[in-house]
């Protein structure tokens, strides 16, 4: 089904939500109309990647536990042709759970039950991350971006701070916008320690506390992209690019 608020001249981003349960689809759907989002919803995970390829959103909300194609499958799916910002909610708190969607491609997740503002909030955060790095709608105000030098070079890795280009040798990396936006702060300043706390609020823009695993995992599939040499962990403190 799907919630269709009138027509403006600057449309509104288009979030896909994939949730089995009708009433918090239901909920959740006008929760997000009012706070300016069109929605499309599915109630499975194989309608939802239906509806995900004929008319790719600008975010998508996927619930991990989901019939005929769980959410970290789903999501894993859409990665595989598209950088599209995907969060995922769920009522599992494990944390092999969290680190499986995470690792399957999604950028963020937010266990239930959940507080609507708190869930927009991230996915607005979401948009911003993919406006420059992905051509996903620009965002609401303006953002601070970090302001590496043009070329960095670190051994067999160059990152391009104006044409968004990261490279390993000849090879141009396929990142999401997320990791970009990560790899363009570790090279705005290199050789420098980055906290936790502070790629939290750099890149996720999480001005409260926030989960750590998240950063964990968005560096380890970095890591895996850039070279496991290139980003080096301070125990006890953070990361830093080696330059």
């Amino acid at each position: 089904m799907s919630h269709s608020p009138p027509p403006s001249a600057d449309p509104a981003p288009e979030v896909l939500l994939v949730e089995d349960d009708a009433v918090l689809r239901e909920a959740t759907g006008m929760a997000l109309e009012r706070h300016g989002f069109r929605v499309r919803t599915a109630a499975d995970g194989l309608t939802g990647l239906a509806m995900f390829r004929s008319h790719p959103p600008d975010v998508a909300v996927l619930d991990v536990m989901l019939p005929e194609l769980d959410g970290v499958s789903l999501v894993r799916r859409i990665r595989e042709t598209s950088g599209v910002p995907a969060l995922m909610i769920s009522a599992r708190t494990d944390p092999i759970d969290v680190v499986q969607g995470l690792e399957a491609g999604a950028d963020d997740y937010l266990t239930k039950p959940y507080d609507t503002a708190v869930l927009v909030a991230r996915m607005r955060a979401a948009l911003r991350r993919a406006g420059p790095a992905a051509g996903g709608p620009a965002a609401e105000g303006p953002v601070e971006q970090p302001e590496p030098q043009r070329l960095l070079r670190a051994g067999d890795l160059t990152v391009d701070a104006r044409s968004l280009e990261v490279r390993r040798g000849e090879r141009l990396l396929e990142l999401t916008p997320t990791e970009l936006k990560l790899v363009l702060e570790f090279a705005a300043e290199p050789g420098v320690v980055l906290s936790r706390s502070t790629l939290l609020e750099r890149v996720w823009d999480y001005n409260w506390g926030g989960d750590s695993r998240v950063v964990d995992v968005h560096v380890q599939r970095l890591r895996a992209k850039v070279g496991h040499e290139r980003i080096e962990t301070v125990r006890g403190f953070g990361y830093k690019l080696r330059p």
